[in-house]
């Protein structure tokens, strides 16, 4: 830390392999360390030990075949949404006419097709958070990083919000690798989820999730999912990365 000159191992022998059109979640605790993981995969920060390998070259700075979605849209007030979706080509060396004719099919493929000449504060938290998804496949990344992309939104957009995902997901196949403190949305969302331990992370289990897709929604109220979401709940709190509050939580989130 910058301010006490203390040095934090955020995570320690965190060792997984995501393959190509693989969708694999993180979940854990507040301070384990997916936030660290992200933001290592995306070229943001530079392990200290160990590396990162995509497509057998190892990653040491941000590239354009990784792409970010964060917790906030970050939209541009000023540009409408085709706009947006386009402006990462842009910075791509596309000139603006074929970087907003690219971006089109990206924007109906989110479902915001008619409202492609919207600006941001016209539009609902979840069309905007679709809107910067549009953005960050527009310029095709090989991984798709997600960082709590639903965290924002009230429950019920938020559940509607992941079958979008699923539905997006399925049709671009792009690799993915997705934060989120939600147990239930990462069982729903993933092929795989990494549950991690607390500070300094590692990882505890890695559970394959064989629910066929598509999934629906309803999934997340059926006996073996919820079973499944139990096992999870279990791990972490063997692993001491639960709280009183997490505990008792309805929505079933981990917090540190």
């Amino acid at each position: 830390m910058r301010r006490t000159g203390q040095t934090i191992l955020a995570v320690r022998e965190v060792n997984f392999t995501v393959g190509e059109g693989d969708f694999v979640a993180i979940v854990g605790p507040s301070g384990s360390g997916k936030t660290t993981i992200l933001n290592a995969i995306a070229g943001l920060l530079a392990p200290t030990s160990g590396c990162i390998v995509l497509d057998g070259r190892e990653v040491v700075a941000p590239g354009r075949d990784r792409a970010m979605v964060f917790q906030t849209p970050s939209l541009l007030p000023w540009r409408t949404v085709i706009a947006n979706v386009a402006y990462g080509l842009e910075l791509h060396g596309y000139r603006r006419p074929e970087a907003a004719a690219r971006a089109r099919s990206y924007v109906e493929l989110v479902g915001l097709g008619g409202f492609a000449e919207s600006y941001p504060h016209e539009l609902s938290g979840g069309m905007q958070q679709r809107a910067n998804l549009a953005r960050a496949l527009a310029v095709q990344p090989r991984v798709l990083l997600f960082d709590e992309p639903l965290s924002a939104l009230d429950a019920q957009t938020r559940e509607h919000m992941q079958g979008e995902l699923q539905r997006i997901w399925l049709q671009s196949r792009t690799t993915t690798v997705y934060v989120t403190h939600q147990i239930s949305e990462a069982l729903f969302l993933a092929d795989r989820v990494i549950v991690m331990t607390p500070s300094p992370g590692r990882i505890k289990e890695v559970l394959p999730i064989s629910f066929p897709r598509p999934r629906p929604l309803r999934l997340q109220r059926s006996e073996p999912f919820r079973q499944l979401e139990d096992r999870v709940w279990g791990l972490l709190e063997a692993a001491g990365g639960l709280g009183e509050a997490a505990e008792t939580s309805p929505e079933r989130m981990v917090h540190g």
